[in-house]
């Protein structure tokens, strides 16, 4: 599902920041963006070598328009980097983030200092700089979360809702992004079962059983710009992606590249969960349904609670939206969902013309 072939018109000759753009998300907004009419893309990033690679990669891709893209050394855990960078910026993609939940379960306050307070320095430089409008991306796991990864991005989601309580939404609107398991995108498990069907070594799962939400990095870049197209300051959007077992996912992995290594199951990791939620219970009460997506507007009450007493709110109709609960992908549908990501169809290509 792709919602937007070409830029928001807001965009058009204005400035957009990604701050973590050396990663999967950034390319794939600079593969969606760059040759647009959009006047400059900025790179925030703490990893030189990376940027080097892009800028090399996106030199040789859109010769004609690779002097849009701008590269930043920095890290959002110091902000005077980011204000550094932001500099006649309109629009901030907020993509930079320790993600992987074993390494976060190990050093929790680095987490902390990156997912937490890089997220409270970025707003502030934003605020600061005038920045019109910021979305920042977070995760399934900050719903109901058990691992600090997903606490981390939790705090997160508050420290923006809190943000966008007391900033003023026409001169700098804050929206957040919630989502699940990005396919192909770096660190996650596809690359891990293409890597072990080359090596001819087992499939390592953790528990077949385990359900996540399924998603394409073009997917992902259209819940972003569907947030920046109709978030209000302080909204979470969701998408109501499908979801399939590990088991199926590996099992898809294995049809398409005709693969008989056998699976060996190794067992949940630090701080994993059986299944994901996008949207809690308490959020149902005041999500809205907007067809493909679940907004879910900013608890704006202050704390003067008493009034409430007697006003109340509305019971919700919607029940927890999480990874067993939403439509569960066959075999058949995450091979076909698989051969969406571009990654997956270079190694299986490659990996035929070897055989």
């Amino acid at each position: 599902m792709i919602l937007f072939n070409d830029i928001p018109k807001q965009m058009k000759g204005k400035i957009l920041m990604i701050t973590g753009g050396t990663g999967s998300f950034g390319n794939a907004v600079l593969n969606r963006f760059l040759n647009t009419d959009i006047k400059e893309i900025r790179i925030f990033s703490r990893d030189e070598l990376k940027q080097d690679d892009m800028r090399h990669e996106y030199q040789a891709k859109y010769p004609e328009v690779s002097d849009k893209l701008k590269f930043y050394i920095g890290n959002v855990r110091d902000i005077n980097s980011i204000k550094n960078a932001m500099h006649g910026v309109d629009y901030v993609f907020h993509a930079a983030a320790l993600k992987q939940v074993p390494s976060c379960e190990f050093f929790p306050v680095e987490a902390v200092k990156t997912n937490v307070l890089g997220t409270e320095n970025v707003l502030t430089a934003a605020i600061e700089c005038g920045v019109k409008k910021v979305v920042c991306l977070s995760t399934d796991k900050a719903a109901y979360p058990v691992n600090a990864m997903g606490t981390s991005k939790a705090m997160m989601e508050k420290v923006i809702v809190a943000k966008s309580r007391t900033v003023d939404p026409e001169k700098t609107s804050i929206m957040c992004t919630r989502y699940g398991n990005v396919l192909a995108s770096r660190g996650s498990v596809v690359p891990l079962f293409i890597n072990q069907i080359k090596a001819g070594n087992n499939l390592t799962v953790t528990d077949p059983d385990m359900t996540r939400f399924v998603m394409t990095l073009e997917e992902a870049v259209d819940l972003v710009l569907f947030a920046f197209e109709h978030g209000t300051s302080g909204d979470i959007f969701v998408q109501k992606a499908p979801a399939c077992t590990i088991g199926v996912l590996t099992e898809a992995v294995k049809r398409l590249f005709k693969a008989d290594n056998e699976v060996k199951v190794i067992g949940i990791r630090h701080g994993e969960k059986m299944y994901e939620t996008l949207l809690t219970d308490e959020e149902c009460a005041h999500a809205i349904d907007m067809g493909d997506f679940f907004r879910v507007p900013a608890d704006k009450r202050d704390l003067n609670y008493d009034k409430y007493f007697s006003e109340g709110i509305e019971e919700s109709t919607l029940t927890q939206f999480n990874s067993n609960n939403t439509k569960l992908m066959g075999v058949e549908a995450v091979m076909n969902k698989l051969l969406e990501v571009p990654l997956v169809r270079e190694e299986l290509e490659a990996w035929e013309n070897d055989r």
